[in-house]
């Protein structure tokens, strides 16, 4: 029977729309890619999104048994409601009940979850949290802003109202930078692909970075130039380090959990920020010095060992996340992972 049991997952973004059909023992089956179109409204984009859904359920309902829909979403979400507040990527969509309005054309319940909460949920039962053998871990992705998930002893930890994981809006430098959010200094205003850019753009109007003038940046360029040895690009990923180590430390002290996984685009330049992370890790955070790799209490005690490290799973983490909600919903996931 666990040979025929499917799932539908739906990672909604901000510019793309992916719905896939899967499997425990094949993985992803089928995806289907549709633009997200903001623009038509957000009932639109529900339209979409369903009728994608439906094909699928049609195409593998005959040879399948369906263990349920997931759909990971922009947040701030709240739950169990399925309520969106104020989504930045999602402009128009305050107060928009989410759940309701596909539940309502599907006729049929989903298990909704953040975007960031899913990709976590991935990453620790298929990607890193398998590797490192754990099934707790935190996971900070940084792309437009910076996600958080925490996944606790296999399930997503969602707090009281869904709003778990807002790491991205922890305060990094208290007179920093405005953020969309209304607080000043978060993480995601110094350690997102977002603020790399910024940066750069900042200090070619400073004057402090010649070694990026006359050139338009985007994060991956600048890592690429990094690499080939442009002092300021590597500047800047310094920087960015220095901010995520900050916000690493305080989470290693706070969760004290065996493992925290950095992904998103940004992760791809983790070799670029490591060494200011680390220097962070170790100047702000005691239970890391007590308790890294290599450590006495990690040596005597390796499950309570701290790693850091970057995430496994890349892009499709998301989407593999929002397939694989259904499967823990029900208990089935860690099941699986264990047989």
């Amino acid at each position: 029977m666990k040979a025929n049991l499917y799932s539908i997952g739906v990672d909604l973004g901000g510019t793309n729309l992916r719905i896939a059909a899967y499997t425990q023992n094949n993985g992803l089956l089928e995806t289907i890619l549709l633009p997200t179109r903001l623009a038509a409204g957000r009932d639109a984009v529900v339209t979409d999104m369903c009728h994608a859904i439906e094909t699928l359920l049609t195409r593998y309902s005959a040879s399948h048994s369906l263990a349920g829909i997931g759909v990971g979403t922009p947040g701030p979400l709240e739950l169990p409601a399925g309520v969106l507040h104020n989504p930045p990527n999602l402009t128009g969509w305050d107060d928009f009940d989410l759940r309701a309005a596909i539940e309502s054309r599907l006729n049929q319940p989903i298990v909704l979850e953040s975007d960031a909460n899913a990709a976590a949920l991935a990453e620790c039962m298929l990607g890193s949290g398998r590797t490192m053998k754990v099934d707790s871990l935190c996971m900070l992705t940084l792309g437009t802003g910076v996600g958080n998930g925490i996944i606790l002893n296999g399930k997503v930890w969602d707090g009281a109202t869904g709003m778990a994981g807002e790491a991205g809006h922890a305060t990094i430098y208290p007179d920093g930078l405005a953020c969309p959010c209304g607080s000043n200094g978060c993480l995601e205003m110094y350690a997102s692909a977002t603020s790399v850019v910024r940066a750069a753009n900042q200090r070619i109007a400073d004057g402090t970075a010649p070694a990026l003038q006359g050139k338009t940046w985007t994060a991956h360029s600048l890592a690429t130039a990094a690499d080939q040895g442009n002092t300021d690009a590597k500047k800047i990923f310094i920087d960015a380090g220095h901010a995520l180590g900050i916000g690493l430390a305080a989470l290693v002290n706070t969760l004290n959990l065996p493992l925290y996984v950095v992904g998103g685009g940004l992760a791809q330049a983790w070799h670029l920020m490591k060494d200011t992370i680390f220097e962070e890790l170790h100047h702000r955070s005691y239970v890391y010095r007590f308790t890294a790799p290599g450590s006495p209490i990690a040596m005597r005690n390796p499950s309570g060992a701290t790693h850091v490290l970057p995430a496994e799973l890349g892009p499709d983490a998301g989407l593999l996340g929002a397939c694989i909600l259904p499967f823990s919903e029900y208990g089935t996931l860690v099941e699986d992972r264990n047989d």
